[in-house]
């Protein structure tokens, strides 16, 4: 009988189709119900994999952890997660710059509703306050990003949500970029942890 090799990737995979409580918990310290990294560091082919940056983004967003306002309506959600390199080590000061499309599935393409930066902490965590974008067509709900760790090129990608029934649809969509997801009390909570090779 011959053994399958699994490797960090195929288990991400299989994974994704395993529901699981979620607590969001760095891949150094691995616990009872915990999930896994997405996607995990540790095998340098396991890189937060690069999509295209889209029609809609502008330069020079506001620096914030909320794109919560005034007159911002849809599910609420809560991201959060960190920068790692591949040997699993915390990038501070690392650059997120996030925009997405309203719960109609519009971008504000005069101002900057729902597009934001920061910075991640000196544990290379993030955490950003928003809502689930709606659909347009042609494609499904995705967050865009670009992450910058200090001194190193640009990722820019895309992540996406389980379950949603135009993933299969979608030209683009990578299982790599799924995030993890439950509902809370207020809304959704959501985890991606972005890993980048650090020369």
């Amino acid at each position: 009988m011959k053994t399958q090799k699994w490797t960090r990737r195929a288990l991400l995979q299989t994974s994704l189709a395993v529901p699981a409580l979620f607590v969001f918990e760095s891949c150094n310290k691995p616990q009872k119900n915990a999930l896994q990294p997405t996607p995990p560091c540790g095998d340098h082919d396991d890189i937060t994999p690069p999509q295209t940056e889209g029609p809609y983004f502008k330069t020079n967003s506001p620096e914030r952890k909320s794109l919560l306002e005034t007159g911002i309506t849809g599910t609420k959600l809560v991201l959060a997660g960190q920068v790692l390199s591949t040997d699993c080590k915390p990038v501070a000061k690392a650059l997120l710059d996030f925009w997405h499309a309203d719960d109609s599935g519009a971008y504000d393409n005069e101002g900057f509703k729902l597009r934001g930066h920061q910075f991640s902490d000196d544990e290379g965590k993030y955490s950003l306050e928003t809502i689930v974008p709606g659909l347009y067509p042609g494609r499904t709900r995705h967050f865009h990003v670009k992450v910058q760790a200090p001194n190193q090129p640009v990722l820019t990608t895309q992540l996406y949500f389980p379950n949603e029934p135009r993933n299969s649809s979608d030209s683009i969509f990578n299982a790599a970029l799924v995030m993890t997801m439950q509902d809370t009390k207020d809304g959704k909570a959501a985890a991606f942890n972005f890993v980048l090779k650090i020369s």
